[in-house]
């Protein structure tokens, strides 16, 4: 086998986000960004408020399409594939703005999730024929028993998604998007407005859900704290371009990223916040 001097030959990226700009009139929301997803890797996309981080996830997931660059997911050019075909794909998302349908159950705004993997066709949905039964008891054996236990909401299954409080509704979006089944699962602000006990939770089945369900996360966040402790790859945005990509110590470290964030104040405040956030996320974690 091959290596490198620093360990084995890295396996083909499967997702690579190359040269993409993006531009609404004459405003360029991205420029020239590029980086790689790792199989199997925690990937986080991070920057100030406007950088162009739910511009970069909302080209890379379809809803937009870049005028510059291409996007590549396992080898293939999907640039100009529609969205619901790269769901079909393997690109499951969650949105920075809870997009559930409020006065539906929980069970139900999950099974959505895998609407663009079944083959039920309209005649066997119509008169609910064999197919269409036998599709629909497959679907809700599997998220009940894995998708709905891995979450823990097994509770508020039956609940229509308006009753629930914010922090569960979070949870209930991130079941859909596993519903897709995902190869990549884009995550944008997974722990934005939560508390300090939903966080870690959230935490801990991002990291499950790489370590027990194989799936590859790449997440827009804002918590450093988060960010410094579950991600292998950390990827900066500012007005749209990468300013940095690295391990999380790489990107502290970078005098770029602390100007971004900083302006022109202290360095050693921001080293110092990233610190003390990323310890209090690993010692509740393992409390």
């Amino acid at each position: 086998m091959q290596t490198t001097p620093t360990g084995p030959a890295a396996a083909p990226p499967l997702l690579q986000v190359q040269g993409v700009t993006l531009a609404f009139g004459g405003v360029k929301a991205l420029t020239g960004v590029g980086f790689d997803v790792q199989p199997g890797s925690i990937t986080a996309v991070i920057g100030p408020n406007g950088a162009g981080k739910t511009s970069l996830f909302n080209t890379i997931s379809g809803f937009y399409r870049p005028s510059k660059g291409a996007i590549r997911f396992q080898g293939q050019d999907i640039t100009r594939i529609p969205a619901p075909q790269r769901a079909k794909l393997g690109l499951g998302r969650s949105f920075q703005n809870i997009a559930l349908f409020r006065g539906m159950t929980v069970l139900d705004n999950i099974k959505l999730g895998r609407h663009a993997h079944l083959k039920t066709n309209v005649l066997d949905a119509l008169f609910y024929l064999g197919r269409a039964r036998r599709e629909e008891a497959a679907l809700r054996r599997d998220i009940e028993e894995r998708i709905i236990d891995f979450l823990e909401i097994d509770h508020i299954r039956h609940a229509p998604v308006s009753a629930l409080p914010y922090g569960l509704q979070k949870r209930v979006e991130m079941a859909r998007a596993l519903a897709m089944q995902p190869q990549i699962l884009m995550l944008d602000e997974p722990v934005a407005g939560m508390n300090r006990e939903e966080t870690e939770d959230m935490a801990r089945f991002i990291l499950d859900v790489r370590e027990e369900w194989g799936v590859t996360v790449l997440m827009v966040e804002h918590d450093m704290g988060m960010v410094m402790d579950l991600s292998d790859h950390v990827v900066v945005l500012n007005f749209g371009q990468v300013i940095a990509q690295g391990t999380p110590a790489t990107v502290q470290a970078d005098p770029e990223v602390i100007r971004a964030y900083l302006g022109a104040g202290d360095v050693g405040d921001l080293r110092a916040k990233l610190r003390a956030s990323g310890h209090t996320t690993t010692a509740q974690g393992a409390a």
